[in-house]
């Protein structure tokens, strides 16, 4: 077994690679500058886990996605590999504590935001790191071809200049050719070196049901499709409204979306994930690190607004290589919502003015001042005391940050962190002399461990309980140890952020580029006309369309879409013929079986599974040897 095997075989317990990682990890561990184009749920951070625990130093991983960062974060420290993470919301000396650690400690992983990099501390600690992997998550947001374009990701090229000779592997699910081209080049690639794998998902079946009855055929999917599912609404309103149809007609439903506590969303993701909750309806702030390998069906009862976002989270389903379904459901309306979202999306430059003085004042950020600042935000409270149209300003603010004056940052969940300034000696000391201390000190340090190295995260209602007290006795007692500078104490945080990047400017000298606006809102709408033509075709294989949009050429028809797989003449309704199918496939697979004695083995009726074994051999989908069997080549 060679040392990535074993690599991966210790750390998570696999004995094998799974497609396309080897040739990934020998090409970054090479040193060569790597593109790598992989499917949801494909693998990707193995590739840079895996070489950068092979090699001498620390990999820095940017990625903008904080709670996945935390999450990747904790699984590594679970399974004994030292991990830091820096990003927006965090305090200068959690910060400083966090990258002193990675610079002179044998740390192996330090995961940042794009926002970060470009700040003074940050350079300066990483010219002390002997970083072996530059790994960039989410690459497509560097691109503005990409669906997520991302004013930090720019930062990213800068940041190479500092780490001569580190090679970068830059990572997405999906990437348009152009945008293929676009990242080497933001990335500063020393040659173009891409490798990828097909995005054809053979047991993904794509289906467009053109309704003027959404919720019926809803309804009518999900009571055909047996196991769990995804449904994808365009805003919150709708993802609660749906969830609570579905379970008024007995299906097991819940929703999610950003707005929720964090708690609240946690529950509800759990709930699903171990099958509490058969049907999650969410907003597209669902699914990023959803590792669920039984999803059968994602619905969008909304159109999305890219072909990117619908295929990967249509990618969500059937990650166990069985049948499963990604279904758009589509009326003529949807063009005209289309329509009017393209505006909402896109203020006027004026309105974006407004919003920006309107934030100043909020924020109560004086002219020429607050550069740096990093500021609680309630965009609800906002747009309410301002008397805005909260989408209105929520696509003003995401302008302004495109244009870098600003960084808006969801909902960050902090628990409360503490680390003891002091050293072992001192803290010894001030026990002895302050008796009321001793026993809850001694408590956090028999609780919670490298409380003297860096910030540790603790939970303020357990030391209540442990302490026999509430949770505002355990608070005080925090504060009073943060004001004799025993330890730094950061009480827990649940909320949206505003980072001011620039010191607050007058209306007249507010600089919103009129040519980058018009190429952001012709892409946008390049990008939507993509979804309305996949959506209203009748002619082209839907999976054919998806990787010609991705840039697969000569891509064969899937013989499994709304569009090549019609079997009108059977009388059996399409998805029902479709499991029939999936059930025929997988008797066959696992066995040989003769025509007779097929029907009796799928668990369907026998009717409806003969007039479907017709078709397929009518069809050259099954086909039967010279032995009798029946052979599968559809």
């Amino acid at each position: 077994m060679d040392t990535y095997s074993q690599i991966l075989n210790r750390y998570w317990g696999y004995r094998s690679f799974k497609p396309m990682q080897p040739e990934i990890i020998e090409s970054v561990a090479s040193g060569r500058d790597t593109l790598a184009l992989m499917p949801t749920g494909g693998g990707k951070s193995v590739t840079f886990q895996v070489p950068a625990l092979a090699a001498e130093g620390i990999c820095i991983v940017v990625t903008p996605l904080i709670a996945l960062m935390r999450d990747q974060v904790d699984n590594l420290v679970k399974r004994g590999i030292k991990a830091q993470a820096v990003y927006s919301g965090m305090s200068r000396a959690e910060i400083d504590i966090a990258l002193d650690n990675c610079a002179y400690g044998d740390y192996k992983f330090l995961y940042v935001s794009p926002e970060r990099i470009g700040s003074e501390i940050f350079r300066e600690r990483v010219k002390k790191m002997r970083v072996n992997i530059l790994a960039v998550d989410e690459a497509h947001c560097i691109s503005q071809w990409g669906y997520d374009f991302r004013p930090a990701y720019l930062r990213i090229a800068a940041l190479r200049e500092l780490l001569p000779g580190v090679p970068v592997l830059a990572l997405t699910a999906t990437a348009t050719a152009d945008v293929v081209e676009d990242i080497q080049e933001k990335l500063s690639f020393s040659s173009s070196n891409v490798i990828r794998t097909s995005f054809e998902r053979k047991n993904l079946h794509y289906l467009v049901e053109v309704t003027e009855d959404k919720h019926r055929k809803l309804l009518d999917f999900i009571s055909r499709i047996p196991g769990s599912g995804i449904v994808y609404a365009r805003n919150r309103r709708k993802a609660s409204e749906l969830a609570r149809f579905l379970s008024n007609n007995k299906v097991k439903a819940d929703y999610y979306h950003a707005g929720l506590a964090t708690a609240t969303r946690t529950a509800r993701q759990n709930d699903w994930m171990k099958g509490r909750t058969r049907v999650i309806v969410a907003t597209n702030a669902f699914g990023m690190g959803i590792d669920k390998a039984d999803v059968r069906f994602v619905i969008h009862f909304d159109i999305p607004d890219t072909l990117e976002a619908c295929f990967q989270e249509a990618g969500r389903a059937g990650r166990d290589g069985k049948i499963a379904f990604a279904i758009m459901m589509y009326h003529d309306s949807d063009r005209l919502n289309a329509d009017k979202r393209v505006a909402l999306k896109f203020p006027e430059r004026e309105i974006i003015r407004q919003v920006y003085q309107s934030l100043g004042s909020y924020l109560q950020i004086p002219y020429g001042g607050g550069k740096g600042a990093v500021l609680d935000f309630n965009i609800s409270d906002f747009a309410s005391r301002y008397n805005l149209n909260v989408m209105t300003a929520w696509y003003s603010l995401k302008e302004l940050e495109t244009e870098g004056y600003i960084e808006l940052t969801d909902e960050i969940n902090s628990p409360s962190k503490i680390h003891f300034t002091v050293s072992r000696d001192e803290l010894y000391r001030f026990q002895v002399a302050n008796a009321a201390f001793d026993g809850f000190i001694k408590l956090m340090l028999r609780t919670y461990s490298g409380v003297f190295s860096g910030f540790t995260a603790i939970n303020e209602d357990f030391l209540a309980k442990k302490t026999r007290s509430d949770r505002d006795t355990v608070y005080q007692y925090l504060v009073r140890l943060n004001n004799l500078n025993i330890i730094k104490y950061i009480p827990q945080r649940r909320s949206p952020l505003i980072i001011m990047n620039t010191e607050r400017l007058d209306s007249n000298s507010l600089y919103i580029s009129a040519s980058a606006y018009r190429v952001r809102k012709e892409s946008y709408l390049s990008k939507l006309r993509s979804v309305i033509s996949y959506a209203s075709a009748t002619g082209q294989c839907r999976s054919v369309m998806l990787l010609e949009y991705f840039g697969e050429k000569g891509a064969r028809k899937c013989g499994s879409c709304d569009i090549c797989h019609e079997p009108d003449n059977t009388g059996i309704e399409r998805v029902e013929f479709d499991l029939i199918a999936a059930g025929i496939r997988e008797v066959i697979r696992h066995g040989s079986v003769t025509p007779d004695e097929l029907p009796s083995m799928v668990d369907f009726t026998p009717d409806k599974t003969i007039t479907v074994i017709r078709w397929l051999l009518d069809n050259g989908k099954l086909t039967r040897g010279d032995d009798g069997f029946l052979r599968w080549t559809g």
